[in-house]
């Protein structure tokens, strides 16, 4: 992947922070859009002592105008867009549908779900500038199987995989692949403000996955560069889950 150019949303922490050093370490370009301004500021300087070329935005993915601004300031920066990443996302309050607000209801919607859109929309036109690239949407299996209390999150994350399908079934003749990857539970800061840190909720979730442990960012990291990679050049429209074997039971 040397060269190559890749944007991953929600780059600078937990999962999106390990695709970036994973692109990082096979050569890519990376530019990390995100709101945390001084953990992707932190990363990037870890990435440009180890030599690679690497560059933060500040970008709000429910904003037309803030991810057009993305796309334009990359490729003035590398000239092109090879690869994305759709990660950024957040799971809102924890309560039952008929609790749920409208407001967390929006919310959740408009960063997870419509910030995808908006960003598959604005990285499709450059890749198709310069003939083609590759686009990872970042699921769960939270939109493979229902989730109590999360019904916002576990509908956006289900509307994710169906965007991918239909977007990949547009572009599967233009050279473009998209796919999606379905984390389990991933030991991230994600989880860590959903148990509290309170070890007894932590072994609850760790109970969750039949492989018996959390699993690592970076191994959903490898799946992401690989489905980006030449190796997966047959693959698309694809949800790949990345879950220690929980939706397999």
């Amino acid at each position: 992947m040397k060269d190559k150019v890749v944007i991953v949303t929600g780059g600078a922490v937990g999962i999106g922070g390990a695709i970036v050093e994973k692109f990082a370490d096979r050569g890519a370009n990376v530019v990390i859009a995100d709101i945390k301004a001084e953990q992707g500021e932190r990363l990037i300087d870890t990435l440009k002592k180890k030599g690679s070329e690497a560059e933060f935005i500040w970008t709000d993915v429910s904003d037309r105008s803030e991810v057009e601004n993305l796309m334009e300031k990359t490729v003035e920066r590398f000239g092109r867009l090879d690869y994305a990443v759709n990660n950024a996302g957040i799971e809102g309050d924890q309560a039952d549908t008929a609790a749920c607000t409208e407001a967390n209801w929006d919310r959740v919607l408009e960063i997870n779900l419509k910030g995808v859109w908006l960003c598959m929309k604005y990285e499709i036109r450059k890749m198709l500038q310069t003939g083609g690239g590759a686009i990872v949407n970042i699921s769960s299996v939270a939109g493979l199987v229902g989730f109590r209390n999360l019904p916002a999150y576990t509908s956006s994350k289900h509307a994710i995989i169906g965007l991918t399908r239909t977007t990949a079934l547009e572009f599967a003749q233009k050279n473009i692949r998209i796919n999606a990857v379905c984390p389990g539970v991933i030991q991230t800061e994600m989880i860590d403000r959903v148990t509290g840190n309170d070890p007894e909720k932590r072994k609850q979730y760790e109970s969750m996955e039949p492989i018996g442990r959390m699993g690592r960012p970076e191994e959903v990291a490898a799946a992401v560069v690989w489905l980006c990679s030449d190796e997966a050049s047959f693959v698309t429209g694809q949800a790949v889950p990345v879950d220690g074997a929980f939706t397999s039971e």
